[in-house]
C-alpha cells in the first residue's frame, strides 16, 4: 500500500496498514486528492468497504484519535470503562471505583450531591489531560491487565514528559458465555489477549517490548511452555505478532486493572447459562438402552449357571453376597465369577 501511494504520503494522504487518510488544505482541492486515491486503487484491483468510508467530513476517528479543525482529541472509547462507571452504592463497590482512598472505617454509608459531584470530577480527571497523554509510537508501552471471576480489566500506559507514567487508554469487558466459566490462569491470560487485541494498533511489532504486568505468576513461564492445548496454540499464533515481555506484579500493586475487572455493574451481572450437551446428543438413546435393559433381565432366568444366585437373592436377601467377585461351582466344575453393575448381573469364564 505504501509504495501504491508512495508520493502521496505525508502530502495528501496518511496510511496505516489498510487505513487510508486523505487530507487536504483547501476544500475545492478535496474532490481531486479523493479522486486520485480512488483511481490508483482501482487501477490495482484494490476495493474499499463503502460502509467503513467517510467522505468530506471535517471530524475523523483515525488510528483511535479524533482529528478535527480544533486540533486531536482521544477517542471515546478509550476512556469509556472509566466514564461509564456506576455510581456506587455500598462501601464495598465503593472500594472497586476509581476513588483514590476507601471510604473510612466506622462512618456510616451517606452519598450525596457533594460525593456524586466529586465522584464525577474525579472520572474527569482521569480522562483528561494532564493525566491522560496521546500515545507516542517511540516511546515503550505498559500493559497492565487483571481479571475477576467475572470480568477484565486493562490500562495502556507510557511515559510522558514529566517522566512518570500516564494512561494511554482503559479497557473494562465482563466475561461472556464459555469464557465466564474459564479458570483463573486462562481468564488471566485472556485479559491480556483482548487488550493486545483492543490496542493492536499501537502494540503490533513494536521496536521496544511491551512491559506487561499481571498478578498471576505463572504466565511468566507460560511463552516458555513446549505444549500447549487447542486453545493456547490459537492464543500463541496471535502473540506472535507482538513484541513484548510478562512480569508479575503483586495484586497489592495493580489496583488500577484490579478496580476496572471489579466494577459493581459487572459484579450484579448473572452469568448466561450454557449449553454444555446439546439435545442432539441425547437422541435415539433412551429407548435403546431400556429395550437392552429388557432383553438382558428376561435372559437372565433362561441361564442355568444363575439360577442358585437367583434363587439365594428372592429367598434370602437379607444375607446376599457382596456385589463383585462373588465366585461359585458350576455344574461342568469350571470356575465361574460373577459380578454386579447397578441391577445387572454378569459372569466371565476363568480356566
Amino acid at each position: 500500500m505504501n509504495d501504491l501511494f508512495r508520493d502521496l504520503i505525508d502530502v495528501t494522504v496518511v496510511i496505516y496498514l489498510d487505513n487510508i487518510l486523505i487530507f487536504s488544505e483547501k476544500p475545492e482541492e478535496h474532490p481531486n486528492h479523493v479522486r486520485e486515491v480512488l483511481s490508483r486503487l482501482m487501477k490495482n484491483q484494490l476495493f474499499c468497504k463503502l460502509s467503513k468510508c467517510h467522505f468530506h467530513v471535517t471530524t475523523v476517528d483515525y488510528l483511535g484519535i479524533v482529528i478535527s479543525p480544533a486540533g486531536f482529541s482521544m477517542d471515546q472509547k478509550k476512556i469509556e470503562a472509566v466514564t461509564s462507571w456506576p455510581t456506587p452504592k455500598t462501601v464495598k463497590q465503593l472500594g472497586c471505583s476509581p476513588s483514590p482512598q476507601p471510604y473510612q472505617e466506622g462512618i456510616l454509608w451517606s452519598w450525596g450531591v457533594t460525593e456524586e459531584t466529586a465522584f464525577q470530577e474525579l472520572k474527569a480527571l482521569v480522562t483528561k489531560s494532564p493525566v491522560l497523554i496521546h500515545s507516542n509510537p517511540k516511546m515503550p508501552y505498559y500493559l497492565e491487565t487483571d481479571a475477576s471471576g467475572v470480568a477484565m480489566g486493562a490500562i495502556l500506559s507510557q511515559q510522558g514528559e514529566d517522566n512518570r507514567l500516564h494512561p494511554v487508554a482503559y479497557m473494562s469487558k465482563s466475561f461472556s458465555g464459555a469464557k465466564a466459566n474459564y479458570d483463573t490462569h486462562n481468564k488471566e491470560l485472556l485479559a491480556i489477549i483482548k487488550a493486545l487485541e483492543e490496542w493492536q494498533i499501537f502494540l503490533e511489532a513494536t521496536d521496544k517490548p511491551i512491559q506487561v504486568f499481571t498478578d498471576h505468576r505463572n504466565l511468566e513461564y507460560w511463552m516458555q511452555a513446549r505444549t500447549f492445548n487447542r486453545r493456547h496454540a490459537q492464543w500463541r499464533v496471535f502473540l506472535s505478532d507482538f513484541n513484548f515481555e510478562i512480569h508479575y506484579c503483586p495484586g497489592k500493586q495493580s489496583g488500577k486493572p484490579d478496580a476496572l475487572s471489579r466494577r459493581s455493574d459487572y459484579v450484579d451481572t448473572p452469568p448466561e447459562p450454557e449449553v454444555m450437551l446439546p439435545a442432539e446428543v441425547f437422541a435415539n438413546t433412551s429407548e435403546e438402552e431400556v429395550e437392552i435393559v429388557t432383553e438382558i433381565c428376561s435372559r437372565l432366568r433362561e441361564d442355568p449357571s444363575l439360577e442358585p444366585i437367583i434363587q439365594f437373592l428372592t429367598e434370602d436377601a437379607d444375607n446376599a453376597p457382596p456385589p463383585f467377585g462373588r465366585l461359585t461351582e458350576t455344574m461342568t466344575g469350571r470356575k465361574t465369577c460373577y459380578g454386579i453393575k447397578g441391577n445387572l448381573w454378569f459372569q466371565t469364564q476363568k480356566p
